[in-house]
């Protein structure tokens, strides 16, 4: 039997979440940072970038969580096929569905949208 995969607690979820927002803060105030504290425009770059190593790596991991999941035990063919459901199988759904639902990753898209939305605006504006 295949142990079923499992999500992450809140704290981990969360902890990355903020890693990812302060990465893409980080690259949309890099132009205000020239100007403004130059002296600062590396050591914000760095953050962004190892923010951003952290968090995309975190969620590839993640990712593939899932699909080897759906592989290992050969979900998506049961689903198709109608075939009957194993508790683990149902341990392995219930996995996939409660990390997405869990997953804050459309904040984060969210965030990075607005914020490259404002960066934009306060650029042409100044």
């Amino acid at each position: 039997m295949k142990p079923s995969p499992h999500t992450l607690p809140p704290v981990v979820i969360n902890l990355f979440f903020v890693i990812g927002l302060m990465s893409a803060l980080s690259f949309r105030a890099l132009m205000a940072i020239q100007d403004l504290q130059p002296a600062m425009f590396r050591p914000v770059w760095y953050l962004g970038i190892i923010g951003y190593i952290l968090f995309f790596g975190f969620r590839y991991s993640i990712t593939e969580k899932r699909k080897k999941a759906i592989s290992a035990f050969n979900l998506i063919e049961k689903l198709e096929s109608g075939g009957e459901l194993t508790q683990n199988d149902r341990q392995a759904v219930t996995y996939i569905l409660s990390s997405l639902q869990k997953s804050r990753e459309n904040l984060n898209y969210l965030f990075i949208f607005a914020t490259s939305a404002l960066a934009i605006f306060l650029d042409l504006l100044f």
